[in-house]
């Protein structure tokens, strides 16, 4: 029996045995064996020139605008105008029925032309005793009452007539005559966008860096290759006591009438003074939990079978990033100008890989990048 079980352990210890000798002999080999090379896209970091810019979203605004409506209702007779006519300040745009208005008004001159005769002829008389004064009194409190009943008719008479405040387009006009109108509902809408207004929000710690003059750039989805120019041309004098922000007014150009009124548009506002920066297309840095990394692709130092240099390899570098714009970031510490960097490809990559440089499809790397048409 005892026999029996020394062969049984000196069996499981031979197995036992020669497990961990494959074992060993297998990390053995890993280690020797080359890693295999890695396609990768590079590119070298150099100096560009950057505008500091602060960024955020504002609306577009009419410089003037309102939706017109009649301070009286009734039945409309003519419509003077078209869907995005140009209008011109004054310039009769609707026109609502007033014939009894009108005949009012001529019964109310009369009446105001009777008592004007009678006050000439109360003075005359006057000036030579043959009234009295209370009746030259009657006289002229009788004409002033007519007067002012002809300018209450007036008035009545102008409230059927709209006409436009200001130059600008009309909106889309859906009235017909013989439609019948209440007060106060709005019957067109006149627009005048040239220049148009921008307004946006920027935090109070950013207020020292906004001044009256500055140049705004906007661009907006609906026009994704245009940049449209603006300049900052008002900053309200007081900051929001919820958002603590500012609000900001730009003005711009819009004399083709592209910009409409409502438009969200993307604000940029350049800064300081432009500065040299070291750039890399954001591609190229890796973000970790300890810190962002980009990997330099190294000269070997090794030499290759045939006596020439071995392949290049990757060698992971801690970087500290600054500003981004478009594809681009600055770098501002951890590598120099002229060192080569991976831009695409860096999962598979670990320090001491091998890599083959591929740069006939690299990554972007454009400050001011445009959505593509598909």
């Amino acid at each position: 029996m005892i026999i029996m079980l020394l062969i049984v352990g000196l069996l499981l210890a031979i197995l036992i045995g020669w497990n961990v000798a494959g074992e060993v002999m297998q990390a053995k080999f890993r280690e020797n064996m080359p890693v295999p090379p890695q396609t990768v896209t590079s590119t070298k970091v150099g100096y560009d020139q950057w505008q500091p810019s602060q960024s955020t979203v504002g609306s577009l605004r009419a410089v003037r605008g309102a939706d017109l409506a009649f301070d009286v209702s009734g039945v409309i007779t003519k419509v003077n105008l078209k869907s995005g006519d140009a209008v011109q300040e004054g310039q009769v745009l609707v026109q609502l029925r007033d014939d009894d208005d009108v005949a009012a008004l001529r019964q109310a001159e009369a009446a105001a032309a009777l008592a004007k005769v009678t006050f000439d002829r109360a003075k005359r008389q006057l000036d030579v005793k043959a009234v009295s004064q209370a009746d030259y009194d009657n006289a002229a409190a009788d004409l002033k009452a007519k007067q002012a009943a002809v300018q209450q008719q007036q008035a009545l008479v102008a409230k059927k007539t709209l006409r436009a405040p200001f130059a600008g387009r009309a909106g889309i006009v859906t009235l017909s005559p013989g439609a019948y109108v209440n007060s106060g509902t709005a019957v067109v809408t006149v627009q005048q966008t040239d220049p148009m207004f921008v307004d946006f929000f920027v935090p109070q710690r950013n207020l020292g860096e906004i001044k009256i003059g500055q140049r705004v750039a906007l661009t907006l989805d609906a026009f994704p290759d245009r940049t449209f120019e603006a300049v900052l041309s008002a900053i309200d004098p007081k900051v929001d006591g919820d958002t603590r922000n500012v609000r900001i007014e730009a003005s711009a150009a819009n004399a083709d009438g592209t910009l409409v009124p409502g438009m969200f548009a993307n604000v940029s506002i350049d800064v300081g003074e432009q500065a040299r920066q070291l750039t890399l297309p954001q591609t190229a840095i890796t973000f970790n939990p300890y810190g962002e990394t980009v990997f330099v692709v190294k000269p070997s130092d090794k030499k290759g079978e045939d006596g020439k240099p071995a392949q290049p390899e990757a060698q992971q570098v801690f970087v500290t990033t600054g500003p981004r714009r478009g594809d681009q970031v600055a770098i501002l510490s951890g590598l120099e100008e002229g060192t080569e960097v991976v831009t695409s490809g860096q999962l598979k990559l670990k320090n001491g890989t091998p890599l083959i440089v591929e740069n006939s499809k690299s990554p972007k790397n454009d400050a001011d990048p445009k959505p593509q048409e598909h």
